[in-house]
């Protein structure tokens, strides 16, 4: 095999590792990381735009044949050694599969009639943001809003929605005044997940329309000044002594409700 790349000072390599470990650097480029065989397969099927692969050795005699039927005629490729790619990999076992992608260009939110819509307000852990995303996909939600929350080009966020980063419509807007202005403008009811027990379960609650529902940080929910704003404050029921869940479980309840009240399930 010709052409192993096997030093730590390639560009193409220096690059990978710079975008992996900086949110400033994923900024700068506009581009971001891919590990592993799925996902990479997930953003050649969405036609993402694919700047580099890298494949170790091994990689390109177990999925070479795979991934060179798909269209690459604008992504280039690179073979590494596979102790290059042992390096650069955030995973304990890699595949030896790996990609730089392009950043999608932001763009204005459209809402679609009788839209469902999940807000992630402040919520900083990347798996559950990864999950989150993974579980609208699943579940047919029409959009995801981040503000105020987690890197979602983070290779943590990427890894964790298993490749719904690429079918999801996300969108991050980060000031709130522009936020509930944009939801206002378009007509979409807002609640607030909130732990109250004085407030309205959503097992009891309509979501017909246009409809979004803010999600808070992990450990402190939404800030008392976002949950004011919203339209109405939701709850989600609970039995004994727990008061609190997870922010991924609430997320996957919450959405499940929205659909479920819409007739889908």
């Amino acid at each position: 095999m010709e052409n192993i790349i096997t030093s730590k000072d390639n560009p193409v390599i220096r690059l990978y590792q710079r975008l992996s470990d900086s949110k400033k650097e994923r900024l700068k480029y506009g581009l971001f990381v891919l590990e592993g065989l799925r996902i990479v397969q997930d953003a050649l099927s969405e036609n993402a735009f694919l700047q580099q692969i890298i494949m170790t050795e091994s990689a390109v005699k177990k999925y070479g044949e795979v991934l060179f039927q798909a269209d690459l005629r604008n992504t280039r490729t690179i073979v590494i050694s596979n102790e290059l790619g042992n390096r650069i990999a955030s995973t304990e076992t890699t595949q030896g599969v790996f990609a730089v992608c392009h950043i999608p260009v932001e763009h204005d939110m459209t809402f679609a009639e009788n839209g469902k819509y999940i807000v992630l307000f402040g919520l900083q852990d990347p798996g559950n943001v990864g999950m989150i995303i993974r579980t609208a996909d699943a579940l047919g939600i029409d959009g995801v809003i981040l503000s105020g929350s987690c890197d979602i080009y983070s290779p943590k966020v990427i890894r964790s929605t298993m490749g719904s980063v690429f079918r999801t419509d996300i969108h991050i807007e980060n000031n709130s005044e522009r936020l509930f202005e944009m939801l206002g403008s378009n007509g979409v009811f807002t609640s607030a997940s909130v732990i109250d027990r004085d407030v309205q379960k959503i097992t009891e609650c309509s979501f017909r329309g246009k409809h979004a529902v803010f999600i808070g940080n992990e450990g402190n929910g939404l800030p008392s000044e976002i949950s004011a704003k919203c339209r109405r404050k939701i709850t989600i029921p609970m039995n004994g002594t727990v008061n609190s869940l997870n922010a991924g479980m609430a997320s996957g309840i919450i959405m499940w409700e929205l659909k479920k009240n819409q007739g889908e399930f």
